[in-house]
């Protein structure tokens, strides 16, 4: 009987674990920035300790989801796209269909899956959102936003990594009528809906701010930044981004009522300054050295990190004027997180740099190739419980980090 009550004990403490988790794309604040410490400050030749590898995931570019009990992922088999869960230790707990996906070109699932509460979110690259069961994978809920909202899809197909916020999850449909839309996260029932521009959406991951008494959505389409009212779905402001193809996959940065939106192919970031109520915006500087395509940006210490699309550098401005500070090529240019008070590189030459930002120059303290995978080396690297997932194609890799 003793062991009986043990056993459901442990039973109730994981059940409380998993409850607690939320787990998002680029880290709880989708800002790139993993709060773990006491790290590894160098690396071996040949990078740290790999403590495991699962080669089985299919075509993709989505990241690792690492909750207390299971690491997710997405992958591309025979044109459909599947969850997978692991064991920390890498070994597949469950796979669970979720539909055709996207292989017309760079072929494969493009995002990453959203746990909170027991569940996940995810979009296809045909504009699919799912609401499975974090534990089984069960499809609870499902919303084809091309069929049921009259959506348009893009030319590389939708790259969206959704957001919840309370009973919402956000979605950049890109119709004519329903351009943004809100969806209950519990039931897929329609919240509200908002044309915004009426532009088609531009691969971006939108983010949320709290300012001027309200909860402000910030996301990209093909030719604006929008501000929208997270509450009513109503357009506070837009302002004018374009570039070559209508590409804009990075998620804002936002502090002390300014806002930094950047744009690969050449066009750039913009600094935007929000009035007090958060109803307009004025333009403060725009900087063209950083114009990361889709690899993300950090801010830091009053410094923007990240790369140069059109450059093939990595780039530090000035977070107040836009000043390119300094620069580095020693690595090829691509996606980019923070812990610990490093950066980590991960180009798309397939190296993994550990690099330490000083005051006029990015040390590069350690690098490594990527062993295992196939096709691009898009994917986001993401920290969890010192240790280092990378997502190449259909191999995942782990590393100990631990200091």
């Amino acid at each position: 009987m003793k062991h009986m009550y043990f056993v459901l004990f442990l039973l109730f403490i994981g059940s409380q674990l998993l409850s607690q988790d939320f787990v998002q794309w680029r880290g709880i604040n989708r800002d790139g920035k993993y709060d773990e410490s006491n790290l590894l400050r160098n690396w071996p030749a040949n990078g740290p300790e790999m403590l495991w590898h699962f080669d089985d995931l299919g075509e993709g570019h989505g990241s690792a989801a690492v909750t207390s009990e299971i690491v997710y992922t997405t992958g591309t088999l025979n044109e459909i796209t599947y969850v997978f869960a692991l064991t920390h230790q890498g070994k597949l707990i469950w796979k669970s269909k979720v539909g055709r996906e996207w292989v017309e070109n760079w072929p494969g699932v493009r995002t990453t899956p959203l746990i909170k509460d027991h569940k996940l979110y995810l979009m296809t690259g045909y504009g699919l959102i799912v609401c499975m069961n974090a534990e089984s994978g069960e499809m609870l809920w499902q919303v084809d936003i091309m069929k049921d909202y009259d959506g348009r899809n893009i030319v590389w197909g939708m790259c969206e990594n959704l957001l919840i916020e309370d009973e919402k999850i956000f979605c950049t449909v890109g119709g004519l009528d329903a351009n943004v839309i809100a969806l209950n996260k519990n039931s897929g029932k329609l919240i509200w809906t908002s044309k915004a521009k009426c532009e088609k959406s531009a691969y971006n991951t939108p983010g949320l701010i709290e300012y001027g008494g309200m909860k402000i959505l910030i996301t990209m389409t093909e030719f604006s930044i929008l501000g929208i009212n997270a509450e009513n779905g109503k357009l506070l402001w837009s302002h004018e981004q374009t570039n070559q193809y209508s590409v804009h996959a990075n998620s804002p940065l936002f502090k002390d009522g300014k806002l930094y939106v950047v744009s690969g192919y050449g066009r750039g970031g913009v600094m935007l300054q929000l009035s007090n109520d958060g109803k307009s915006i004025s333009e403060l500087w725009r900087n063209v050295s950083m114009d990361s395509r889709m690899g993300g940006v950090i801010l830091d210490n009053g410094r923007i990190y990240g790369g140069g699309d059109k450059s093939r550098k990595w780039v530090c401005l000035d977070w107040d004027t836009g000043d390119e500070l300094y620069s580095s090529k020693e690595v090829s240019s691509g996606n980019l997180i923070m812990a610990d008070g490093l950066l980590y590189w991960y180009g798309t030459k397939g190296e993994i740099a550990l690099v330490e930002p000083t005051n006029d120059s990015f040390k590069v303290i350690s690098k490594f190739k990527v062993p295992y995978g196939s096709a691009q080396h898009w994917a986001h690297l993401v920290i969890a419980n010192k240790k280092l997932y990378v997502r190449h194609g259909n191999s995942m890799m782990v590393y100990s980090i631990v200091g």
